[in-house]
């Protein structure tokens, strides 16, 4: 095999899709414990499974911890929990199931990011960008039991047949565009920022107007379709149900939170989106290079994004800040800028620095696709459940404000603090309501003798009969 050959076989993007993609696998079938984000991913199996065991209504999601409400909330439009439904109806429900459908998209929207680039940028440039966001925060969100990189994906590849419409302007191609784009935003709502880029569409000469008009009248209905569910459906389900997921702010309290969190934000950017700092040192030198090139239309779609973003920032408020996934959406901004920087390298150079960014990166989020042993305790938790406790009776558990705790109980109630076991009359204020059983993770609290009659005892977990 000649060096030629060579050079084409490891110049081809999608062996190093693949690549990252096998060695995410490793863990896959890890149940959400590990300890970054199990919250978040507890929470998305939580309507996964409620599909997979109750009514299948993506209209409806519901999670378990609302004590004696239903449990629908109003969230993002559950279509990565529904798919996973959908593969869970195939096989048996297990916890990893969505780690392999965020998996799957996540490196789908990695290829379909690099065929995009390249159509817009030289092949160097998509090839770069395209390693440093599938070693960005993009390679451990994009196995977990989330839908942010998935969501992020789905526009992306939305993206690319926009492209292919403006181009060839078939049918289908505008309406694999429609679909995607809709989806990738009621997905996650931040994925919207990266529709930006198409307030440019009026100023491409070249294409047909008829194109230009059906691209965008298909973006505003995608929108519209979005906005109904975000600012029509999910506070139907709250006002009708009860029970509120996140809680929006206005521009100026999201300003005002994120004021005494500079710090806090600015690592979001600096460290969090690449986990590697020469990727950053990159991005801001492409920056350079990208305004050097005096492109005026990537300018205006730059800004766009980047505007759209800061609002999207600023409507979260301190949660910005203090979750390092919400800069997820726009990361492949960033990558590229990155790519550009790295492009403009000798060739020698180009594969250091990318190799360099990868190891640093990587080593920076491999923790994730382990878990330690002192949690796998939990996982025996519904064995426990189901020897003392009815699937019907709703219980209490100290969990905290966390969901995990509950949701492998796989029953329904409540999650509380420990001070409140101790609180006078709370327990019994909850048995009103139709709390059946108690259990106590006697890892999360020192020691815990109520008075109820004690139905289990071991190493790990007391559960206690409240009737």
């Amino acid at each position: 095999m000649n060096k030629t050959h060579l050079k084409r076989i490891f110049s081809d993007i999608r062996l190093w899709i693949v690549f990252f993609f096998a060695i995410r696998l490793l863990g896959i079938s890890n149940a959400p414990l590990e300890a970054g984000h199990n919250w978040r991913q507890s929470l998305t199996n939580m309507i996964t499974r409620n599909f997979v065991q109750g009514r299948a209504n993506i209209f409806y999601p519901q999670i378990d911890m609302a004590g004696e409400k239903t449990g629908i909330i109003g969230s993002e439009f559950p279509i990565f929990n529904y798919l996973t439904y959908l593969f869970s109806s195939l096989l048996e429900y297990s916890h990893w199931h969505g780690r392999l459908i965020n998996l799957l998209v996540t490196s789908l929207g990695l290829y379909f990011f690099y065929k995009l680039i390249s159509q817009l940028f030289k092949k160097e440039t998509a090839f770069a960008s395209t390693i440093v966001l599938a070693v960005s925060i993009w390679y451990g969100f994009g196995r977990k039991i989330m839908p942010d990189t998935f969501s992020v994906s789905l526009v992306i590849i939305g993206l690319w047949y926009a492209y292919l419409y403006l181009k060839n302007g078939k049918t289908v191609q505008l309406l694999a565009f429609f679909i995607l784009i809709t989806l990738g935003m009621l997905s996650k709502i931040p994925a919207l920022s990266l529709m930006g880029v198409l307030a440019l569409v009026p100023f491409l000469s070249t294409v047909p107007n008829a194109r230009k008009l059906f691209l965008l009248t298909a973006s505003g209905i995608s929108i519209g379709l979005v906005f109904c569910w975000y600012f029509y459906w999910v506070p139907h389900l709250l006002s009708t149900y009860h029970y509120q997921l996140y809680f929006p702010k206005s521009f100026m309290d999201g300003l005002l939170e994120i004021k005494p969190l500079i710090p806090e934000l600015l690592e979001k950017f600096y460290f969090s989106a690449f986990h590697s700092y020469l990727a950053f040192a990159c991005f801001l030198v492409g920056i350079y290079f990208f305004w050097k090139e005096k492109l005026p239309y990537y300018r205006y779609g730059f800004a766009i994004i980047t505007l759209l973003f800061v609002a999207f920032i600023f409507k979260t408020g301190s949660v910005f800040p203090l979750h390092n996934y919400y800069i997820i959406p726009f990361v492949p901004v960033m990558a590229l800028f990155a790519g550009i920087a790295i492009a403009k390298l000798p060739k020698p150079y180009y594969g250091i620095i990318l190799s360099i960014i990868a190891i640093e990166a990587i080593a920076n989020q491999q923790h994730a696709q382990f878990i330690s042993e002192n949690v796998n305790y939990k996982l025996t938790l519904e064995q426990l459940a189901d020897s003392s406790i009815a699937k019907d009776e709703l219980i209490i558990i100290n969990g905290g404000p966390s969901p995990q705790s509950i949701y492998f109980a796989n029953r329904k109630g409540w999650t509380i603090e420990n001070e409140k076991l101790v609180e006078a009359n709370y327990i019994d204020s909850l048995v009103e309501l139709g709390a059946k059983k108690l259990i106590i993770d006697k890892h999360l609290i020192d020691q815990f003798s109520p008075d109820y009659e004690l139905l289990l005892d071991n190493e790990d977990y007391q559960i206690y009969n409240l009737n």
